[in-house]
């Protein structure tokens, strides 16, 4: 079997490798380049003379600031060629002598162009040990392609304004030889920018994301930054309306929960690999592989948030559509995607579970039909999601000294998950040491119920999970004696079926995710209370037919959804904002055997983001057989609500 495939380039193709949803489960890894086996190539020709720009429209660029950056400095830069094996590149750092901290915020730029014939690559950018970024590559053409990537990182500031610096690090493990040529080309840049002393025109540069830390999909944060905004105006929370509990909340909050409303953390520490050779990430082959990192967090440390970072490859990339064994194993197929569709991430402390997450499911450049992904990438696959994890409640457990185990698992992964985090830790700078203690622990083991109808290569298999979870605890600091309360609920439904003697393949998934946290001070006096819902239905119908001279055409249709919603009270005011982000691609591939030789495909995509400023944004993309057809943006700062 084929372990890999490159991106078509035109609409009629030479011999090109595919991951598809078929029966036979062809095996692609995304992380690990392929074997050195040589496949000829028939000789094509590109669509365009000049490179073309790849992007992905869900990035949240209208976010950062688009004024001029006060400094820029050069991190890395690298030729990325025949790197499978060896360790990752590195370069040294140290903050900008001209920018001194604090800054206003920093913003990553990885610039990245390769030319000739290439598979996907998963990579990632390290600050000593600690992920900053999560990427994966486009498959290249021979008139080369180019991208972009810029990632608000402000939130790494602990590490980015340490006096000593550092050494950044970039791993993208690649294959080079007489067929494979694309040499990725990277470049990456941070951009600092100095607070100013105006406040700036409400527009672009005032929307902020807040770092309250919720579960959020791009580490983003929840109230908006003060020296961008300004002063919070009050009628706007009356004019929304609040609830009884929120009408009770405590005045004066922002000045009780700094660490919510405009800093981030003082120290983060990596839990990561000590093994850089082979990158900081953990590699989880199976379910039962739970990865541990000992830590010992310092005594003043009065708030902790766990950002963890996933990707999955080989026989887990694409979780969400794998059969049950019982499948694999009646049929005799040889494929090693199985053990059904679910997927949670969890972390331990010393074994004890402290909060989980759903992933979102990222589609690679390659994924499902490699004809819609050019130009138009899925969501996330240059900018991978992080999650967070609110663990201020168990800071009762940490704070003795002691080092203790924190762990990371995939409950039912298989081979293979490349996993890491950072713990971000807010710390007192009146005291040497706070008081901590957990006061209630309730995680009872996840709900799951499997179904499955089997006839042969036909078959019906029904998945639904969900957790319930809640803790809460208090810490005494020079801040106050504060309760903060989080709460976890995840849904998950599944459906994975066959049909037409297995040439039909229907995927429908749909996974909630809503986190609460509160902070109050003594039994009624809530300081601040959040909420984030987060939602991500997928559809995927593939289907096949025979044709002539041992090929089949493959026809597939895709539909993808992204909702977030996020809402935080503090001082009786309101901030809000929602994202609603949906591509659509539908296509067809002539293959023979695992190599694509014709096809066509068109995707759509539509995004959508609204906040309580009543600024609203949107951007409509539509792309066909490799060409990008339109990209239309709209933008409106009148108050508005749905």
């Amino acid at each position: 079997m084929m372990c890999c495939r490159s991106k078509p380039t035109s609409l009629f193709l030479p011999l090109i490798f595919i991951s598809a949803l078929c029966t036979h489960f062809c095996t692609r890894v995304s992380a690990t380049p392929c074997p050195t086996e040589r496949y000829r190539f028939a000789p094509r020709a590109p669509r365009a003379a000049e490179p073309q720009e790849f992007l992905d429209p869900t990035t949240r660029e209208f976010l950062l600031p688009q004024r001029p950056p006060s400094c820029s400095l050069p991190l890395l830069r690298h030729d990325f060629g025949d790197t499978y094996g060896r360790p990752p590149a590195t370069a040294a750092y140290a903050p900008p002598p001209g920018c001194p901290a604090p800054w206003d915020r920093v913003v990553l730029d990885l610039s990245v162009a390769c030319a000739g014939e290439q598979y996907d690559r998963i990579a990632a950018v390290w600050l000593d040990g600690a992920e900053l970024l999560r990427t994966s590559t486009a498959e290249p053409s021979e008139s080369g392609v180019f991208w972009r990537v810029r990632k608000d990182i402000t939130r790494y500031a602990a590490l980015l304004r340490r006096e000593e610096g550092g050494v950044a690090s970039m791993m993208l493990e690649n294959i080079v030889n007489d067929v494979f040529t694309g040499v990725y080309h990277v470049n990456v840049s941070l951009d600092f920018y100095m607070e100013e002393k105006e406040e700036p025109t409400p527009g672009l540069e005032s929307q902020y994301h807040p770092q309250l830390m919720l579960p959020t999909s791009k580490g983003a944060s929840l109230i908006p930054n003060k020296r961008i905004l300004g002063e919070s105006k009050p009628l706007l929370g009356q004019k929304i309306g609040l609830s009884s509990s929120e009408a009770d909340m405590s005045t004066g909050a922002e000045a009780k929960v700094p660490h919510l409303y405009r800093e981030p953390a003082d120290l983060i520490i990596p839990i990561s690999s000590n093994d850089s050779q082979t990158g900081f990430w953990f590699r989880i082959q199976n379910e039962s592989d739970v990865h541990l990192k000992s830590i010992q967090i310092p005594k003043n440390a009065y708030r902790a948030v766990l950002e963890m970072y996933v990707s999955y490859h080989s026989n887990d990339e694409f979780w969400y559509s794998n059969p049950p064994n019982s499948y694999i194993q009646q049929n005799n197929l040889t494929t090693e995607r199985g053990n059904g569709s679910f997927r949670e991430v969890y972390a331990t402390i010393d074994g004890r579970f402290v909060g989980s997450i759903m992933p979102f499911p990222v589609i690679f450049t390659g994924g499902i039909n490699p004809l819609f992904w050019e130009p138009v990438v899925a969501f996330g696959a240059f900018d991978l999601p992080s999650y967070n994890l609110d663990l201020t409640p168990f800071l009762g457990l940490l704070l003795d000294g002691r080092p203790h185990d924190l762990g990371i698992g995939v409950t039912d992964g298989i081979a293979f998950w490349l996993v890491d985090a950072n713990l971000h830790l807010w710390l007192d700078s009146q005291s040497s040491y706070v008081t901590a203690k957990l006061l209630h622990y309730q995680a009872p083991n996840i709900s799951v119920s499997r179904h499955s109808i089997l006839h042969h290569l036909d078959g019906t298999f029904t998945i639904k999970a969900g957790r319930k979870s809640y803790f809460s605890g208090w810490v005494n600091s020079s801040i106050g004696n504060l309760t903060t309360d989080v709460n976890y609920k995840l849904k998950f439904k599944s459906s994975v079926g066959f049909t037409d003697n297995g040439n039909r393949k229907a995927v429908q998934m749909n996974a909630k995710l809503k986190t609460g946290v509160q902070i109050k001070e003594g039994p009624k006096a809530i300081l601040a209370q959040g909420s984030y819902k987060f939602k991500y239905p997928l559809l995927i119908v593939s289907s096949t037919l025979p044709a002539e001279n041992n090929t089949y055409r493959m026809t597939t249709n895709l539909s993808h959804i992204l909702s977030e919603q996020t809402l935080v009270v503090l001082d009786r005011v309101r901030t809000y904002n929602s994202i609603t982000d949906q591509q659509k691609a539908d296509g067809w591939m002539l293959v023979q055997d695992h190599s694509v030789l014709a096809g066509s495909a068109a995707t759509l995509q539509t995004y959508q983001y609204l906040d309580h400023t009543g600024f609203s944004y949107s951007r409509r993309v539509t792309a066909e057989d490799g060409l990008l057809l339109s990209d239309n943006t709209t933008m409106s700062s009148e108050l508005s609500f749905q």
